[in-house]
């Protein structure tokens, strides 16, 4: 007879299970069951600024092996076009059907503050991911990077690749709390280098295609650039194909920018792009519905703690590993709507 595994080893397994995205029945079913004490199916609701991007197919993904390892449920809703108003109409509509917690992407500094303090008000928490808007916003905790101190890191690596001349940062939605401040964490990176570099920011939209479109016309205006680089996923993969239909890297022009599409992957292992840089997507989907958790079945004794989930350039040198990763860390799934090939 086997014998029976204890909390640590059942957490640990599963851990495992989860990485790879299968989490064995008879360990799911062990996990829900050794609580000490039973816990209603909690319906956790995210509340999104981009639902169609492929970014956050992987933060999906992640939510979604956290609520069946936890015995939960996970609703996603928000809006397709970065409108603040439709995603402050869905937060209210979740605190209005009673959600047992909210996870919210804070991409203004004012508008979810109200929303927030209301769903708080009610006892039900609220944390933030992969953006966190303004100081008055009272959400319990943040899981995404620091994205000004990001931002820095990729002017950093910028100053070093391009030694003079014009380089175009394209970002989808200026102004928005979950990729303004890398534009200005960048531009404030080259300026204080002192490098002959003129940077020039150039707003690409939250359309796919069409962000490939104006990063192409940018390049075709400007054809005596130095460098393309990106802070938004969908801006990066555009990048990246303008860079290899043009031979771009031939001819000394460098480029980057940001998270792990598989077209942008594949460009930097074709040398293509010279890097990009991984914010971990699958734990800003994960950590939530986690803390979430404990934050309920704790009776709030077990507070959401703010999580920095990193910055980590992928380069030529390390891109093989996520090259073979299952495609569920990346932005690209079988089950999604909005596959990015």
């Amino acid at each position: 007879m086997t014998e029976p595994l204890d909390r640590a080893a059942l957490l640990r397994l599963a851990a495992g299970a989860a990485v790879v995205g299968a989490i064995p029945d008879g360990v799911r079913k062990a996990l829900t069951v050794d609580f000490p004490q039973p816990h209603p199916k909690w319906r956790f609701v995210f509340v999104n600024h981009a639902l169609t991007n492929p970014f956050f197919v992987p933060t999906k993904d992640g939510s979604y092996d956290a609520a069946a390892l936890l015995g939960t449920s996970v609703e996603w809703t928000g809006s397709t076009s970065s409108d603040v108003g439709e995603m402050v109409k869905a937060m209210r509509h979740a605190v209005a059907t009673q959600a047992d917690g909210i996870a919210v992407s804070i991409v203004d500094p004012q508008a979810f503050n109200g929303p927030t303090a209301l769903a708080l008000a009610r006892g039900i928490p609220v944390v933030s991911y992969n953006a966190d808007g303004g100081k008055g916003n009272t959400r319990l905790a943040y899981y995404g990077q620091d994205n000004y101190q990001s931002g820095l890191e990729l002017g950093a690596r910028l100053v070093r690749l391009v030694d003079r001349g014009d380089v175009y940062l394209f970002i989808a939605t200026p102004r928005q709390q979950n990729i303004q401040p890398r534009i200005d964490g960048a531009l404030d990176a080259i300026r204080d280098s002192g490098s002959p570099i003129t940077a020039h920011v150039v707003a690409s939209g939250v359309d796919v295609g069409r962000e490939l479109t104006k990063i192409e016309a940018t390049y075709k205006a400007n054809r005596g650039l130095r460098g393309l680089f990106a802070v938004d996923a969908g801006s990066t993969a555009g990048v990246a194909a303008v860079m290899r239909k043009h031979g771009l890297h031939e001819r000394g022009v460098k480029a980057g920018g940001y998270d792990l599409l598989p077209a942008t992957l594949r460009a930097i292992h074709d040398r293509e792009l010279d890097f990009t840089i991984d914010q971990q997507p699958y734990l800003q989907g994960f950590l939530p519905v986690l803390q979430l958790f404990l934050y309920r079945y704790s009776t709030g004794l077990v507070a959401p703690a703010d999580t920095n989930t990193g910055l980590h350039f992928v380069t030529h040198a390390n891109v093989s590993r996520y090259l073979t990763t299952k495609s569920r860390f990346e932005g690209s799934s079988s089950r999604e709507q909005y596959p990015v090939g």
